[in-house]
């Protein structure tokens, strides 16, 4: 027993095979595995409290907030009228007075409704009232967002603003200034995009990605780049309606940069 137990133990190794241990390989490519993943922090949703700025119709469902200035947003009172709260400390949400319920009405209006219950109207001298039970043409409103900037045009073919006598919510001007500026804001859950993994080719600055994307699918066999010339403005406006591939294929093909280009 006392020589059993001196003896070492090991693997079966059957024939053929190396009793060396194999390490697991990954098909990976290398760039992939370097490839981070991108921890996107909204910090103007943290400023207000996680309330974060809407940027298209279809979001503005459940709870909201219309902000017309810094940290400052329309509150509702019992008599039907609104006015311009007072300015919130930085990281503090709207109060339940501030907060609306967004009902979408199709792709390009919605209603609001106050906590008291009562849709938002606009009335024939311009003032913005809530006390409406049901949604009419007058109470529907249509968000425009032009260049990162938010506006609200109300029935009567005007934008909602606060007026900066009185701080109570109008619709009188035909034109967007900056009184008719805004910010919707919602607290309701979107899609997080903290946890997604960029592409290796997508990552970098437009340029960067412009020339990624030739590497990729470039045909030539000299290997030089061929990458357009033409202004990343139209780049920049695909990558936010979500059209980049798209453009950086039409980009290619006019170079004959690509292999899947007729």
């Amino acid at each position: 027993m006392s020589e059993y137990t001196k003896a070492k133990t090991s693997k079966l190794v059957l024939k053929g095979e190396s009793s060396k241990g194999t390490k697991r390989k990954h098909k990976k490519d290398k760039q992939e595995k370097k490839a981070k993943k991108a921890l996107t922090v909204d910090t103007d949703a943290v400023k207000h409290g996680g309330w974060w700025m809407v940027t298209k119709t279809t979001d503005i469902t459940g709870s909201i907030a219309l902000q017309f200035d810094k940290q400052a947003y329309v509150k509702a009172l019992d008599n039907g009228l609104f006015t311009l709260g007072a300015p919130h400390n930085e990281g503090d949400p709207p109060d339940p007075e501030e907060i609306f319920s967004a009902v979408l009405i199709n792709e390009d209006k919605v209603a609001f409704k106050s906590g008291y219950g009562k849709f938002l109207k606009v009335e024939k001298d311009g003032m913005i009232t809530g006390r409406s039970d049901a949604v009419s043409a007058l109470e529907q409103f249509e968000p425009v967002f032009d260049q990162g900037k938010t506006a609200l045009l109300a029935a009567n073919g005007c934008f909602v603003s606060v007026d900066p006598e009185d701080d109570a919510l109008v619709a009188i001007k035909k034109k967007v200034g900056s009184s008719e500026v805004c910010v919707i804001r919602s607290s309701s859950d979107r899609e997080d995009v903290s946890n997604k993994e960029i592409p290796i080719e997508e990552s970098g600055d437009l340029d960067q990605v412009e020339i990624n994307f030739v590497k990729k699918f470039q045909k030539f066999q000299d290997k030089k780049l061929r990458v357009s010339k033409e202004d990343k403005l139209s780049l920049k406006k695909a990558k936010e309606g979500g059209t980049l591939h798209e453009a950086l294929l039409d980009r290619r093909s006019k170079m004959k940069a690509d292999r899947y280009c007729k």
